[in-house]
């Protein structure tokens, strides 16, 4: 593990004291040595907190030896452009296979989110999810189902199994398009998304639901892409009305508003009537 030599090395870059890093991290000075040191071993907390800092991915600092790699791949590490995206060796999925070696269909109910937040990398909790087919969905590629809590996404419905392919290469985000979303601050959100890794090194992301604003993930956040292929519910989603029969709503809407405010201006002039 590389973890204490890559957050020396970056904190050297940076110019930045041990101090300065404990600091900020609210982290002692003698625990970040020990940490440097290799003395002392981060839980995961830590780690969130080092990867933000550094804008750079877990897995990355754990297992690249940062020091060896050229200054125009450490510039693209700081500014967010991890190699970790791209969907290196670095990045393995835990999953589960059937009896004859088929990719399952893991589902993750929203009881086991929770769980979720921790074990997503751990093969033994993976295992213990239920799992099922879908025949019509390819055999050749990896989907997990995730339970939809709340109505950011209507018309789909809360409560609703939503399925997503895996994405392994994260500069293929297309935008405009549904993705599940896992990062370890906000959990597990579907949403639509737009793409600026390239440039910003994040993701805004968008609820169908035009009540709730866009926000915005720095991609150094993000474990898991999920790119949406279909969604399974109990419930009919709410009627979408057609142009001309929502044309003609409003139109009456505008109508009624039209007499009330008729009506008030009757009232307000003739002093008897009230």
């Amino acid at each position: 593990m590389n973890f204490a030599k890559n957050i020396k090395f970056l904190r050297k870059r940076k110019g930045r004291t041990q101090d300065d890093v404990a600091s900020a991290l609210g982290l002692k000075r003698s625990t970040l040595s020990g940490y440097e040191n290799n003395v002392a071993e981060p839980g995961i907390e830590v780690l969130i907190a080092f990867s933000r800092y550094f804008e750079i991915a877990i897995d990355t600092l754990l297992k690249m030896d940062l020091s060896r790699l050229p200054e125009s791949q450490l510039g693209q590490l700081e500014r967010g452009f991890d190699a970790y995206l791209s969907g290196s060796s670095m990045r393995v999925l835990a999953t589960t296979v059937d009896e004859e070696n088929r990719e399952n269909i893991e589902l993750v109910p929203e009881k086991a989110k929770a769980g979720y937040m921790t074990g997503y990398a751990d093969p033994e909790f993976i295992s213990e999810l239920p799992v099922f087919k879908l025949p019509f969905l390819s055999s050749n590629r990896k989907y997990r189902t995730f339970q939809l809590k709340g109505d950011s996404m209507l018309p789909i419905p809360d409560g609703s199994w939503v399925t997503g392919e895996y994405v392994q290469d994260w500069f293929d985000i297309s935008d405009g398009k549904a993705y599940i979303i896992f990062t370890m601050d906000d959990g597990i959100m579907f949403k639509i998304v737009e793409n600026r890794i390239k440039n910003e090194g994040k993701l805004i992301l968008y609820s169908l639901n035009p009540i709730y604003d866009p926000f915005t993930v720095r991609i150094s956040e993000v474990k898991e892409v999920w790119k949406f292929v279909n969604y399974i519910s109990s419930e009919l989603p709410e009627p979408v009305l057609p142009e001309k029969e929502l044309i003609n709503t409003v139109a009456r809407m505008k109508h009624d508003l039209d007499l009330l405010k008729q009506k008030n201006a009757e009232l307000s002039e003739d002093p008897a009537a009230t």
